[in-house]
């Protein structure tokens, strides 16, 4: 291959929205970039690709038979459940991911959330605006009780690179940290008890998932788990959606079973618009955004860029499905 090569990337918008620039792409080959592509669209503009850059748009085993001169396709992503890996592995296309891009900025977002609970900063921004404190007799006032951090537990399911992140902002907040993790003694860390599923449950004030989403836990989050909860407890998403039976939050956030949750994903995305739990009562919803700070953003193209540079010189990097 050459600076000749086909390089078509079909979803280019989320990766960058215009504030980074695509311009180390260049040097790899001819570039073509779309900011969303439909479903309806793929083979035409993927069919001169030999190398295909995707974040969300799948690519089937049908798309891959008619994608002849397609020789790699690199994910601006670490999960890749939209790429039929075993008609990649069959086909000998190697598939190329970016891991540990979003640490920081998911890690951030998650203190964001809760901040969010314990010091309600917007909602007391806009008290102000609408004349409460003018009108108050006194020279402080709080909407509801504000609470620290400090001497809570945090909970951390998962305790990866993005939980291990967590558990150090929640230390430094003076937070006790526990968390379940299939490898305990890989990655113990000071300051962090590790603790079985039932426990983390029963003794979060804060519970944040950051586990890969398997079929062994889909649905982690449901009616009976919920139950185990302190009903002062606020439970923090920003993995994946299928971790939450969205209906059995919904009931028990109506019922007082948790006080609060925080969600950055959801079952479908982007959501209908009358989707259960848009305006449900102590429900904080952001649009999947924990990702997508704009350090994270670069990391992750410059990442990617590593990868077909790698891949353009006979080597392979970051590749999942051989």
């Amino acid at each position: 291959m050459s600076n000749s090569t086909n390089i078509v990337i079909l979803d280019g918008y989320t990766l960058n929205p215009g504030d980074l620039n695509w311009g180390d792409f260049d040097a790899l080959g001819a570039i073509t970039i779309y900011d969303r592509t439909p479903e309806d669209q793929v083979l035409e503009r993927a069919k001169e690709a030999e190398i295909l850059i995707v974040n969300k748009v799948m690519i089937t085993v049908g798309m891959l038979e008619q994608l002849p001169q397609l020789k790699c396709i690199c994910v601006t992503a670490t999960g890749y459940n939209n790429i039929d890996i075993d008609a990649t592995r069959q086909k000998n296309i190697p598939v190329c991911n970016v891991k540990g891009y979003s640490s920081e900025s998911v890690a951030q977002h998650v203190f964001a959330m809760m901040l969010d609970f314990t010091n309600q900063v917007a909602a007391h921004h806009q008290s102000v605006n609408n004349g409460g404190w003018s009108r108050c007799p006194d020279f402080s006032y709080t909407l509801n009780p504000v609470s620290e951090l400090s001497g809570k537990t945090m909970g951390i399911y998962g305790f990866g690179r993005i939980g291990q992140a967590v558990a150090k902002i929640a230390l430094a907040f003076g937070m006790k940290v526990i968390a379940k993790h299939k490898h305990p003694e890989r990655d113990k860390m000071q300051g962090v008890t590790f603790v079985d599923t039932e426990n983390l449950f029963r003794e979060s004030d804060f519970l944040s998932l950051h586990a890969p989403l398997t079929e062994e836990n889909a649905g982690l989050i449901r009616k009976t788990t919920l139950q185990l909860m302190k009903p002062s407890a606020i439970l923090i998403n920003t993995a994946r959606g299928g971790f939450v039976v969205e209906n059995d939050l919904k009931e028990a956030l109506k019922n007082g079973t948790i006080a609060g949750a925080a969600l950055d994903v959801l079952s479908t995305e982007p959501p209908a618009g009358n989707h259960i739990l848009i305006g449900v009562k102590n429900c904080l919803l952001t649009p999947h955004l924990a990702w997508a700070s704009r350090e994270a953003r670069q990391r992750l193209m410059a990442e990617t860029v590593h990868n077909v540079e790698s891949f353009l010189k006979g080597e392979f990097s970051n590749v999942v499905n051989f």
